[in-house]
């Protein structure tokens, strides 16, 4: 069975067959440049079935099936639609033409974020091109995810039960044998109570053996019922345990895929509190609250059918409080997840002030401002304790209330069943079996009113991670991606183009850099050159135009498999917490001593090295303290070298350092640069001298190439940022000598003031 619908032509013909001219179906192209693709999970049956793809490319809509097969809808045909709708958990996608339905796709709400990205990047695309309006479309996905109800999201985690649906089927089996085998006792006082103490208290004796019997079956129910319960929460802990630590990795591995600009409008401190807190908060509803929900739900409904079977008259008695109770719980619900929601987000704030202070601990010292960050962090907790307050109202009422209207539907049991029991309608053991069993079901009841907390909170939290994982990166790999085994370093910009968001940042840019050939980028801050960089490095894929590299676009490459071959040395080299060999090796963790040694030497790091207490295997503290600016940048020269690649990018690599170190980085630089693709923004202008060519950038195009030479002769564009720079540079020579000629004078001052002339 297909895991789509198609709606028949006349003719025997497919519908894309016959209502949209140039469909058909092959085998998938690799040509394409995929922008979205969705996983569509669900047969028309509703069951899961092995995952169809719908890929979206600028051109066409695109169906892959699992064996390969692909059909195609061009973008281009007259009249074609997609309309996304989604109910109690399950969204369908339909393709609609001219001449109606063209297919049809369900799947899981798993896919929701995709499909919402999908149709709005059709529409688009419809509308006369790709707009490349990155923030907007995810903006739309955001709006649409906070507009679905919180508590349905709980429903995703099943993608992460799936593969343990084994073991939950037996922690289900377990539940309803547990349950059963607690409900056995009240049903045993029935004879206990009316064939042998009433009987007793009127003159006939106690039979020993059945005393015996019916004591027996009370002792083995409660052995039953405590094995059974012990089998099944420690079975579903298990399961619920790896439930959370897939969540957690598969969490932390989807962060690592997206964008840098997703990483750009996120806190560290509330990312990190979305993996670790959040993702406990879930582990514990699963391992503990939504099997004791199961529980209750299941108890509440055999303890009904058992109240029933016995007196129907006193079990509708007994249900009355349960309408009023279900009322107040969904009134509740929706404050609670709100509340929740918020809660959640004031926590982030406490996160962030942690995540900013204490990596920055040496800079808050410098400038003496431990009161203010405490203060930061004092503000921080008491929104974060308003915030509980306002909820704790809330839920303080709505518990004890819970609680009124069991005793009171309690008593209205005990006064209709003495009303019965005294019009001989009843037996005492039926009331006294009644009163047992109506105190299981109340306090279930009274429980799962509870757990609504706990579910609201757990439906919080897994809202925030779904947040992440349906966040769709804008750098995506291709559906079959060209293999790239080896990189000769030809880069072409044909008409290349970029905007952030609305804000257009390169315009038309075109180039080719011969394999081997150095590139110097030159131009004002703002001109667009980090920006070129990044997408030469694909951090960014292109508005318009392509990047192709030995003339291949390079999108059509798996996104790892590219920048195994570019090398980049920032302008603020990171290092992890490690020794100095796991920096060193970080992008190839197998290197051996020798090639990190060698690696080292090449970036004249080895002599420093050697120098620290234990060499190479010297720890790093985080984020390379206790190095200074020029050895963390010799370091991070040896992590590209040691990997090897054929293009490699220098963005700023010498500008935060003194004029002696900035040798000493140079020497290392002209180590990294030979014979490979180098391409380098320097602060410095005379740095750039070594450059084969210079590529001058002005608001995002680019203005001048050619090299050093060349430019200063035509007095251009680069000329005058170079004779800027130069003014700048005698400036700032001449007020250094202006102050030593300062301090010079006011030494001599000093030293004719302590030893005057006529003392001589």
């Amino acid at each position: 069975m297909t895991n789509h619908d198609s709606v028949g032509a006349p003719g025997g013909e497919s519908a894309s067959a016959a209502r949209v001219p140039a469909v058909g179906e092959s085998r998938v192209p690799v040509s394409d440049n995929v922008l979205v693709t969705l996983l569509v999970d669900l047969d028309e049956a509703l069951h899961f079935v092995q995952e169809t793809q719908l890929h979206l490319t600028p051109t066409q809509l695109r169906e892959v099936s699992p064996d390969g097969r692909a059909r195609v809808w061009p973008l281009a045909a007259p009249g074609l639609q997609l309309r996304l709708a989604e109910h109690a958990g399950v969204a369908t996608l339909d393709l609609v033409g001219l001449q109606g339905l063209l297919a049809r796709w369900r799947f899981t709400l798993v896919g929701q974020a995709a499909a919402v990205r999908l149709v709005r990047l059709f529409e688009q695309l419809r509308e006369g091109g790709l707009q490349s309006e990155a923030a907007e479309v995810e903006e739309a996905v955001d709006t649409e995810l906070q507009s679905a109800p919180s508590t349905w999201v709980l429903l995703r985690l099943w993608r992460f039960a799936q593969p343990y649906r084994l073991q939950l089927f037996w922690g289900f089996a377990l539940t309803l044998l547990a349950t059963g085998a607690t409900l056995v006792p009240p049903y045993l006082t029935i004879p206990l109570m009316d064939d042998i103490l009433i009987p007793y208290q009127n003159g006939k004796p106690i039979a020993p053996g059945e005393v015996a019997l019916y004591l027996g079956g009370l002792l083995a129910a409660a052995l039953v019922g405590w094995g059974l319960g012990w089998a099944r929460t420690y079975l579903l802990a298990l399961v619920s345990e790896r439930i959370g630590a897939d969540l957690r990795t598969t969490t932390y591995e989807h962060l690592l895929t997206l964008p840098l600009d997703y990483f750009g409008g996120k806190r560290t401190g509330d990312l990190m509190a979305r993996i670790g807190s959040e993702t406990d908060r879930i582990n514990v509803f699963l391992s503990l609250h939504a099997l004791d929900f199961l529980t209750d739900l299941i108890m509440i409904g055999m303890t009904a059918v058992i109240l029933v079977s016995i007196n129907p008259l006193l079990a509708v008695v007994t249900l009355v409080p349960l309408p009023i109770i279900a009322w107040m719980i969904h009134v509740v619900r929706d404050k609670l997840r709100t509340g929740f929601e918020k809660i959640d987000r004031v926590w982030s704030e406490v996160t962030n002030v942690l995540a900013d202070t204490i990596p920055g601990i040496r800079v808050v010292k410098a400038f003496a401002q431990e009161r203010r960050e405490a203060e930061r962090f004092r503000a921080a907790n008491t929104h974060n304790l308003q915030a509980n307050d306002r909820l704790n109202r809330t839920w303080s009422l709505f518990t004890p209330t819970v609680t009124l209207m069991t005793e009171i539907g309690l008593l209205v049991v005990w006064a209709f069943g003495v009303w019965q029991v005294a019009r001989d309608h009843i037996t005492v053991g039926v009331l006294t079996a009644f009163i047992a069993y109506i105190g299981r079901f109340y306090t279930r009841l009274d429980s799962m009113s509870r757990i609504v907390s706990v579910t609201q909170k757990a439906a919080a939290g897994a809202k925030r991670i779904f947040d992440i994982l349906d966040h769709v990166s804008t750098v995506p790999d291709p559906v079959q991606p060209v293999r790239l085994p080896q990189v000769q370093g030809a880069i072409e910009l044909r008409g290349v183009g970029f905007r952030y968001g609305a804000r257009s940042v390169i315009r038309d840019l075109h180039l080719q850099i011969r394999p081997g050939e150095m590139i110097g980028l030159a131009g004002h801050s703002g001109s667009g050159k980090s920006t070129l960089v990044n997408l030469i490095c694909r951090f960014h894929d292109v508005s318009e135009g392509a990047i192709l590299v030995d003339g291949q676009d390079v999108r059509r490459f798996a996104v790892a498999d590219y920048r195994r071959h570019v090398g980049l040395v920032l302008q603020e080299p990171f290092l992890f917490f490690g020794t100095i060999a796991q920096n060193i090796a970080y992008g190839r963790p197998d290197a051996s001593r020798d090639e990190i040694v060698a690696a080292a030497r090449a970036a004249h790091a080895h002599d420093f090295i050697l120098r620290l207490p234990q060499g190479y295997d010297s720890l790093v503290g985080e984020r390379g303290q206790g190095l200074s600016g020029g050895e963390r940048q010799r370091i991070s020269i040896a992590r590209a070298l040691l990997i090897d690649p054929r293009i490699l990018i220098l963005d700023e690599a010498t500008s935060a350092v003194d004029t002696e170190t900035e040798k000493e980085i140079q020497k290392a630089l002209d180590n990294l640069v030979k014979g490979r693709t180098t391409i380098a923004i320097a602060h410095r202008l005379s740095t750039l001298r070594k450059a084969d060519r210079l590529v001058v950038m002005d608001r995002g195009e680019i203005v001048e190439v050619g090299p050093h030479d060349e430019l200063m002769a035509r007095q251009g564009a680069y000329w005058r940022l170079y004779q800027a720079q130069q003014r700048q540079a005698d400036d700032e020579e001449k007020a250094e000598a202006d102050v030593a000629e300062i301090a010079s004078v006011a030494v001599a001052l000093d030293t004719h003031a302590a030893h005057p002339a006529g003392d001589a």
